[in-house]
């Protein structure tokens, strides 16, 4: 059923859009709306199943609400800004209103995520308490410097590749450069730690 809903849906949602231009638009709107519960779930254990699935229907009922009842044009960069904000402001009240009247996660799922993961006791105390023999990653800064490399690798590599097929050599090329720099941070800091914190 949820299949068919989506398929439906989908379908009501390609019939509006004029462009691909237009379906990028959306999917940032509404990834902007989901982005934080996407990344607080490895944070903070009280966020469940629930909270994700809240968090995508409010980003995609108000980024579309928005721009059909509301008037607002996402081709118009001011318009779009305000798309945007209120869809992340809504749609964060949402997902946490829906995470308070939910229940959490079982101990059980709970237990065998932090193990598995080892993330840091700041947002996971209380499951973290029913797992006293695991030790919690404390690789928290290296882990962030190489997740801002790898953003950095890959939009530098992304936007370079583009800049060269459009004749634009310099920026290319310095783009490219700054992606193997990041890339060079990266591949430093895991032959220190090691290539098994990767798989862990």
């Amino acid at each position: 059923m949820a299949t068919a809903l989506l398929t439906v849906v989908s379908a009501a949602v390609a019939f509006r859009i004029e462009s691909i231009g237009g379906a990028w638009k959306l999917l940032i709107i509404t990834g902007a709306g989901t982005g934080a519960v996407l990344l607080l779930r490895w944070y903070w254990w009280r966020i469940n199943a629930w909270s994700e699935v809240a968090a995508m229907i409010a980003a995609f009922v108000v980024s579309v609400g928005l721009q059909t009842i509301g008037g607002l044009d996402s081709d118009r960069p001011l318009d779009f800004a305000h798309i945007v904000l209120i869809t992340v402001a809504v749609t964060t009240v949402v997902w946490l209103t829906v995470t308070f009247l939910t229940r959490p996660e079982s101990d059980e799922t709970l237990v065998a995520f932090y193990r598995r993961t080892r993330p840091s006791r700041t947002g996971w105390g209380p499951v973290a308490a029913l797992a006293p023999d695991v030790h919690p990653s404390a690789d928290g800064l290296a882990n962030l410097v190489d997740w801002v490399a790898g953003c950095v690798l890959v939009y530098g590599v992304l936007f370079g590749l583009g800049k060269l097929l459009l004749h634009e050599t310099l920026p290319g090329v310095v783009l490219l450069g700054v992606a193997a720099l990041a890339g060079a941070i990266i591949y430093r800091d895991l032959s220190r730690r090691g290539w098994q914190t990767v798989v862990e």
